[in-house]
């Protein structure tokens, strides 16, 4: 997997106010974090982060973090967590974790499906209980997205975590065999289903109600 460059500095000031000065000044307060490293305070530049945040699969891009200071270092991270604005939508801090690339991590890859699904097909429409899943395995060996054929899911059937194929490399961490997704039954089926069984209540609401009455004229 081809590693994206940012450029980074160390930062010194903490707090509200400097933090303000940062993003007055075109620049994105940041910390790096990890297993075996203490948290680094720096900042971004924004327009450089911007570009970086555009994509889709922003959670699974590798950064080669050039870091500013005394002397320049550079370390493999990845974005963990991008704060914005409640209001604006802007970006006001990045949370950037180290990895080591010998060391599996869990990620986030989204779900794609292939194929048409015979439910699908007959008129029942298929529903996504997840989107992306989260999975173990080396930095460098992370799926761009991870392909489910649903072409034999019928009308009722569901698809479960266990039955998704993975990478050689790529285990599944989740210990509930939970459901992915699963084909739901036309809309209108269900509603006549529904009005069939009012409809039977009502009879025998009705033929009850009937029998009440005779039972009590014969008294």
């Amino acid at each position: 997997m081809k590693k994206i460059e940012l450029k980074t500095k160390l930062r010194t000031t903490v707090g509200n106010g400097p933090a303000r000065v940062l993003r007055r000044e075109g620049l994105i307060p940041a910390v790096l974090y990890g297993p075996d490293t203490e948290t680094i305070m720096l900042s971004v530049p924004t327009r450089a982060l911007e570009l970086v945040t555009k994509s889709a699969n922003v959670g699974q891009l590798l950064l080669n973090l050039t870091i500013e200071g005394d002397a320049t270092v550079t370390k493999t991270a990845m974005v963990r967590e991008l704060q914005t604005h409640p209001l604006s939508g802007d970006l006001i801090h990045v949370d950037f974790y180290e990895v080591d690339m010998s060391r599996k991590i869990t990620v986030n890859v989204p779900i794609v499906t292939t194929g048409t699904s015979k439910g699908v097909e007959m008129g029942g429409m298929l529903q996504l209980v997840r989107r992306e899943l989260e999975v173990l395995c080396l930095p460098d060996e992370i799926p761009e997205a991870i392909e489910v054929d649903i072409t034999d899911l019928e009308i009722g059937d569901s698809l479960h975590v266990e039955e998704i194929v993975l990478g050689d490399n790529v285990e599944m961490p989740a210990d509930v065999n939970f459901t992915v997704m699963t084909v739901l039954a036309p809309v209108a089926e269900e509603e006549e289903e529904e009005e069939e069984g009012e409809e039977e209540e009502g009879v025998e609401a009705e033929a009850g109600e009937e029998a009440g009455e005779a039972a009590t004229d014969e008294t």
